[in-house]
């Protein structure tokens, strides 16, 4: 599905409120107890910020509306389990249906296979979907600020840490990045891609980690694909990479990635 219009957010957020609809419908007491059953989430924030090597969020998704078709035969167990083993620091798991073709399921599947900590990446609008997210045994959560007013994203911002679950606040431009700032966070995202476009463009990330505080730990995100890309975005400032496309799209994804991984900071 190839979307690059300006009302993408507002239908894909549209169709994520029908969505938590379904989710309403289980109960907030049945989703509250499969959320309590889950085990203790793993530390996203810390994984992130281990000394050595580069810290990459390593995604996996199945398709994306940038792309001219689905990759429905990924196998995402054996390449979770090629991440992990070529030192990704975390997995981000892109849930989306419609858009992106992933499910609740792939993030559970994912969970069984590794030991490092899992973010659930997709369009958040509701406490609900946090619930399902823990009950799913996700480790964190991505916020995307573009998508939410101030009072949704003060509300699930804290629901997820009250789940014990890492939320990671997306900005895309310097309003953002003052409003996520007021939440008085650990951890933020810069996703390079410009909403209206969708094209990517890594000044971004350059640019509005100027405006971050340092003890903030930043994540690059969108258009990252190559060791120079990441040697670029190290000079800027930026901590770590969440990488999707460039590891997805590559004939060996965890060769690609070690290669991210073991770059040599300059």
């Amino acid at each position: 599905m190839l979307i690059s219009t300006q009302d993408f957010f507002q239908t894909v957020v549209e169709n994520k409120k029908n969505e938590v609809e379904k989710l309403k419908a289980i109960g907030m007491t049945m989703l509250g107890m499969l959320a309590d059953a889950a085990p203790k989430p793993l530390d996203f924030l810390e994984r992130l910020r281990c000394d050595g090597s580069i810290p990459i969020v390593a995604e996996i998704k199945r398709s994306a509306p940038s792309w001219t078709s689905y990759r429905k035969k990924l196998d995402i167990e054996t390449v979770a389990k090629a991440y992990q083993y070529n030192g990704a620091a975390a997995i981000s798991v892109l849930t989306d249906s419609p858009f992106f073709g992933g499910s609740i399921d792939d993030l559970t599947a994912v969970r069984c296979q590794v030991t490092i900590p899992v973010l659930r990446k997709d369009f958040i609008v509701s406490v609900e979907q946090l619930y399902e997210a823990r009950a799913a045994h996700a480790d964190a959560v991505l916020l995307i600020l573009a998508i939410l007013d101030d009072d949704e994203i003060s509300r699930l911002y804290k629901t997820a840490l009250d789940l014990r679950m890492t939320p990671l606040l997306e900005v895309h431009d310097a309003y953002e990045a003052q409003r996520a700032l007021k939440l008085n966070p650990r951890l933020i995202g810069i996703n390079n891609r410009n909403l209206k476009t969708l094209q990517v463009n890594l000044d971004v990330s350059e640019r509005l980690r100027k405006i971050i505080p340092e003890d903030i730990t930043v994540v690059a995100e969108s258009g990252v694909a190559s060791v120079d890309d990441i040697q670029r975005l190290l000079s800027a400032g930026i901590n770590a990479f969440l990488i999707g496309t460039a590891l997805v799209k590559s004939a060996d994804p965890g060769k690609t990635l070690s290669s991210f991984v073991n770059v040599r900071r300059v």
